[in-house]
């Protein structure tokens, strides 16, 4: 039945248009009124061409936006299928996450996260890929494709990042022949403009924390009523513009405690401004954040994403992407599982107030 509809829908889109037109030319040939020059036949020949026209003009208009309706309804499933729903405990780890698109009505963006149990830890990322729209999806989806097979293969987080740049060179290279078949040749780099920053996060059973970051603002750190970085270490260059170096030290962050959190974040989120100017104070927020009760992950979103739609009343005007997960350590890791099924991940609206 669906595959009669198709048919039948494309004939609808082109003959109602041909019909409206032939009626206007068949009028305009055989009617002895539309040959007259009399002010009421100029009249009543004019009504009937703004009818047809008016006419044309709905059919184009439904049919454009039955085309959009279509393309954002795929556009969201790829999102979904790339930034899946994150599950809200993994491994004794509370997670809640949200994305916020500067397009407004818009769900693709290169902003991406995961947070996946490992036999090696707890394994983090979060990135920002440069750009918008189709081609920044296609970037997200080579580095998550990657980061999800290479955090249980490799032991040791440089092993990770090394793979995520093999696959950003990968898939510029396989990008630029698309782009320009006529080349003939693939260039050593493809695309010299795009970047991505990564930042890489292991927590192991007893808390401890390392990092590699390329490129993207330090996590912030909550504990207790107090709010402050992750970490102060020079990052390392984005990926794509330059390889990385020899040696890939992972920079220590001490421990992760019961009843601590960690906030991730685009760097959408302290660019962005109000209509003054202003840049959003993420840092503050997150300081009125840890005095409610209870503290959570779920909570710490809640009040960020609020105030950044104040903010902004509601049209941001950067992508952002934030990921909040702390909470008590139970147990050890068990390996390999990437959590429950039911999803902490929320994707909150201008007009929805989470």
């Amino acid at each position: 039945m669906f595959g009669m509809r198709r048919p039948l829908r494309r004939a609808l889109s082109l003959g109602l248009p041909t019909a409206w037109g032939a009626t206007a030319v068949v009028y305009k040939l055989t009617c002895p009124l539309a040959q007259q020059d009399g002010l009421g036949a100029r009249l009543v020949t004019s009504v009937v061409f703004f009818v047809v026209g008016t006419g044309l003009v709905q059919h184009v208009r439904r049919t454009l936006l039955r085309e959009l309706k279509q393309a954002r309804r795929v556009a969201g499933a790829a999102q979904r299928v790339l930034l899946r729903p994150l599950p809200p405990r993994v491994e004794g780890l509370d997670v809640a996450a949200a994305q916020l698109s500067a397009d407004r009505g818009a769900s693709v963006g290169g902003d991406l996260y995961e947070v996946i149990a490992t036999e090696h830890g707890v394994r983090v990322v979060m990135g920002d890929v440069r750009g918008h729209g189709l081609p920044a999806l296609g970037t997200v989806a080579a580095l998550l494709g990657s980061f999800r097979e290479a955090v249980h293969d490799e032991p040791d987080l440089d092993g990770v990042l090394r793979r995520l740049e093999r696959a950003l060179a990968r898939h510029l290279r396989e990008r630029h022949r698309e782009e320009h078949p006529a080349s003939g040749r693939t260039p050593d780099t493809p695309v010299a403009e795009e970047f991505v920053t990564v930042l890489l996060l292991e927590i192991d059973a007893e808390g401890g924390v390392r990092a590699l970051n390329c490129g993207h603002p330090w996590p912030y750190l909550l504990r207790g009523t107090e709010v402050g970085p992750l970490a102060r270490a020079d990052p390392l260059p984005p990926l794509g513009p330059f390889p990385l170096p020899p040696e890939l030290p992972a920079t220590h962050c001490g421990r992760l405690r019961g009843g601590e959190f960690l906030v991730l974040y685009t760097d959408g989120a302290e660019d962005v401004r109000d209509t003054r100017g202003r840049f959003f104070p993420l840092a503050q927020t997150l300081t009125k954040a840890v005095h409610d009760h209870p503290v959570s992950p779920e909570q710490i979103l809640r009040t960020v994403v609020n105030a950044l739609l104040r903010h902004t009343a509601g049209r941001p005007t950067d992508d952002v992407a934030i990921l909040v997960l702390g909470g008590e350590r139970a147990r050890r890791p068990t390996g390999g599982a990437r959590g429950t099924a039911r999803s902490a991940t929320t994707r909150p609206r201008p007009t929805t107030r989470p």
